[in-house]
């Protein structure tokens, strides 16, 4: 009987969100004005989820401040801003509401769904940010920078000098036809052992092994991919599934639990290909546009990750976050990682962690 442990793969880029993306440096808020918050309550991540998510309405977005431990809720108007602060969170007036970055991402969908392009809600800066990798050039450059340009002081436009793709290489941790891809999560569905992976590793692989050429312990059962990132592959021989990630220092961390992400929050994400890196969640509900198509709803981090990490676990503590779909960079040069949602893969296959 072999025991399989929960490796993680690795994401590069990411998009849009509804509590959304941290900032980088070269963001600034010139428009926005910090409201006075000396009631905020100091709160642990799953915390500020939980109170992020009974503070929607009315706001425009939200992220965790790590180092004083609260919430950041911003809003429109002072009537908004003492609802925040009455319920334990800091209030910060900004210029742009949710309605009006929802907008500007829908226009970005519709007129500028470009391969190679990603976007996400920065929640510190108060605008939806755009990159483009090296291969928008020419009219497709054109193109974007014309729709970006009629969007106004909502929408910021980056570059990076790397490629957006999946993170899919031949030989990892688990193997099949041609390709490796990172384990994510064990799971249980209908009383029977299955793992989580990447959707594109799981349209490629319809059989798995744990080694190179070696005997099928599971076979991919459903798979999506673009649309959404995951996979579900059901156990084929007697092997035992323990609820763990490969910490790779000859331990594992115990996962008890699926969870939501929050921009701000500190999390790890565990590998074949570059074993366990950590970083910063920076947005939630972001899209990113591979080659092979779009894909939505994704955590987008700071975490690096290389060819081969796809699939593997975002984790914190015992909760299971992210699956490694992909982005741009490398863990020598650092990059963005985009991370599949845990609680919608679970959904969407009427599977539980165990």
């Amino acid at each position: 009987m072999k025991h399989y442990r929960i490796c993680h793969p690795r994401t590069m880029l990411a998009g849009a969100g509804a509590l959304a993306l941290a900032a980088a440096a070269t963001l600034t808020l010139t428009n926005a004005q910090a409201a006075p918050a000396t009631s905020a309550a100091r709160l642990s991540p799953a915390a500020a989820t939980s109170l992020a998510s009974q503070l929607k309405t009315g706001t425009a977005g939200a992220f965790y401040d790590a180092k004083a431990q609260k919430l950041v809720v911003n809003v429109v108007d002072e009537t908004s801003a003492a609802t925040v602060r009455a319920n334990g969170a800091e209030a910060r007036i900004v210029k742009h509401s949710m309605a009006q970055l929802d907008a500007a991402r829908q226009t970005l969908k519709a007129r500028a769904t470009i391969p190679g392009t990603a976007w996400a809600m920065d929640p510190r800066a108060n605008k939806v940010v755009v990159t483009a990798d090296r291969t928008v050039t020419g009219t497709k450059l054109a193109r974007l920078d014309k729709v970006v340009d009629s969007l106004g002081d909502t929408v910021e436009l980056h570059y990076t000098k790397s490629e957006f793709r999946p993170f899919i290489a031949g030989g990892d941790a688990i193997w099949g036809s041609g390709a490796r891809c990172s384990l994510g999560f064990n799971v249980v569905k209908d009383g029977q052992p299955y793992f989580l992976t990447a959707g594109h590793c799981g349209n490629d692989i319809k059989g798995w092994s744990d080694q190179q050429g070696g005997q099928t312990i599971a076979t991919t059962e459903q798979s999506t991919f673009p649309g959404h990132d995951y996979s579900i592959a059901k156990y084929t021989d007697n092997t035992d599934h323990p609820s763990e990630v490969d910490l790779y220092d000859g331990t594992t961390q115990k996962i008890t639990q699926a969870a939501d992400a929050v921009v701000g929050e500190q999390v790890q994400r565990s590998g074949s290909t570059t074993q366990v890196h950590g970083g910063t969640v920076q947005a939630l509900n972001a899209s990113i546009n591979y080659q092979e198509g779009t894909v939505s709803g994704l955590i987008q981090t700071d975490v690096c990750a290389e060819p081969g990490d796809s699939g593997g676990a975002l984790f914190d503590g015992t909760s299971a976050l992210g699956l490694t779909s992909g982005g741009s960079g490398d863990c020598t040069n650092g990059g963005q990682t985009f991370f599949q949602p845990v609680p919608a893969a679970l959904q969407a296959y009427g599977a539980q962690i165990g």
